[in-house]
């Protein structure tokens, strides 16, 4: 779908009139999702892979939960070598392997005189991702020893290339580094700066910046890189970016980093669905999420999308270019509050029909469940058959393992998830009874599980509570 800001902002209104008129009718919805996720007969075991290092804050106090490392994702270098670089939020890349050699600091952006500042909020700001150029290997290649990573900036360290004026909290950077040797274990090279875009409130800010891993050299895709940034912050969109195309906020961008100009570091792809339209950015690939902190791809070129809720409802999403995905009219599959004319609370039934386009979830489950849809990979590695054409994925705060049958997708309704059972330390258990901490948002702990994925396909479980990088395994014979 594609729509100028002008048409887009009379569909919105439109779906709000209509819904409001409803609104009369319709009652709240008190468990908009009453079914529970129940633990399934799929059983997998976890190895203990790596330990990162301890680190610390730059800042404490507010909600800032004690982690003991705050790592994010595990990525490979995409040069046949085996080696793995894990993100740190504190500002640490390390690098190991997949033979689990101890993690070594690979670059530390606290040391670059890059504007990089964590302190405005350390649950979600810092060295946010990373991502290596597919040709990173590739001597001759213009892509031969780069990479990128997401981090925030203090506001007016730079200029931003969006909301310079609107960057009362800070400004989240993407950033190209230059390797002198790409085989080398430590960092020497250049960098420069990609994109920056202004943050009025310190959540909800980049997330990951990715390659599509299944793009061949010669297609359109092939070399592009996606970006997830999330509302701006606070709570229930207050800018209204979701439903505006007009800034690259609330979505996903797609960006050629290495098609720079005299006007901006990086190039627009000309396949991009809003290429031309009048007050449109262009660089906008989809919209209407709210905080998308985590995508990745099938091998058939299918993008999953992590979209976590407000109060009501996560999603698991399929990417769709210029697909607008309701936030913050809806949630999930049901209409939010905004959408009948009351502003933030409970979610209603959706309208019969939507006077605009939208796309909605695969998957979805309330706040019964969980609080937090974490990031996630569709199995295709060989280790372990019984998880192979899986979606698997976190729910991140409490620590439990999801996955819905990513080859048995149905359109016209959400797919069944169940929960993923786990065996730790020789006996299955709950993550959050091994690798807990205190939780700063409400009662009782937190595990705040990410996944990551090695060059065969295999996951990894990231927790920061403790550290750990667990590898999934089969699980014991009994």
């Amino acid at each position: 779908m594609r729509l100028t800001t002008s048409r887009s902002l009379a569909a919105t209104l439109a779906v709000l009139s209509i819904a409001h008129a409803a609104s009369a009718r319709q009652e709240p919805l008190q468990d908009p999702i009453p079914e529970s996720i129940q633990k399934g007969a799929l059983v997998v075991g976890t190895e203990e892979f790596v330990r990162l290092p301890r680190t610390s804050d730059s800042r404490e106090g507010g909600q800032t939960n004690p982690a003991y490392a705050r790592i994010q994702f595990l990525v490979p270098i995409p040069d046949g070598s085996g080696r793995l670089v894990i993100n740190d939020l504190r500002g640490l890349l390390y690098v190991t392997d997949e033979r689990r050699t101890a993690p070594s600091v690979f670059l530390d952006v606290r040391e670059r005189d890059i504007g990089f500042d964590d302190s405005m909020f350390p649950n979600e700001t810092g060295l946010v991702s990373v991502a290596f150029h597919p040709q990173f290997g590739q001597a001759g290649t213009p892509g031969f020893g780069k990479f990128y990573t997401a981090y925030s900036a203090g506001s007016g360290s730079g200029v931003a290339n969006y909301l310079d004026d609107a960057a009362d909290s800070h400004e989240s950077v993407i950033r190209e580094w230059t390797v002198t040797d790409p085989r080398a274990e430590v960092f020497s090279g250049t960098s420069r700066e990609v994109f920056r875009i202004g943050q009025f409130a310190p959540n909800h800010n980049i997330g990951t910046i990715a390659f599509n891993p299944y793009a061949v050299p010669g297609t359109a895709d092939y070399g592009m890189l996606y970006v997830c940034l999330g509302d701006g912050g606070a709570a229930h969109d207050p800018q209204n970016f979701g439903q505006s195309v007009a800034v690259p906020q609330a979505g996903i961008m797609r960006i050629d980093p290495l098609g720079g100009n005299g006007m901006r570091g990086y190039g627009i792809p000309p396949d991009n669905p809003f290429v031309g339209q009048d007050g449109a950015a262009p660089e906008i690939w989809a919209y209407g999420l709210r905080h998308p902190q985590h995508f990745s791809w099938d091998t058939d070129g299918r993008m999953f999308i992590g979209d976590i809720g407000q109060n009501q409802i996560e999603e698991v999403n399929l990417g769709r270019p210029g697909g607008n995905y309701g936030w913050r009219l809806r949630e999930g599959t049901f209409a939010s509050g905004y959408a009948v004319g009351r502003g933030p609370g409970p979610v209603y039934p959706r309208p019969s029909r939507d006077e605009t386009e939208l796309v909605y979830p695969v998957a979805q489950y309330d706040h019964d469940e969980g609080n937090a849809v974490g990031g996630g990979f569709v199995y295709r590695g060989q280790a372990i058959p019984e998880l192979e054409g899986k979606f698997v994925f976190a729910e991140f705060p409490r620590g439990r393992l999801l996955a819905i049958d990513a080859d048995a997708l149905d359109p016209e309704r959400t797919a069944e998830i169940t929960e993923i059972r786990l065996v730790i330390e020789g006996r299955e258990q709950d993550l959050v009874d091994v690798a807990g901490f205190p939780n700063t948002y409400g009662p009782g702990n937190r595990v705040d599980l990410r996944i990551g994925s090695d060059s065969a396909g295999e996951l990894y479980l990231l927790t920061k509570g403790d550290g750990w990088v667990r590898k999934l395994v089969p699980a014991p014979a009994r």
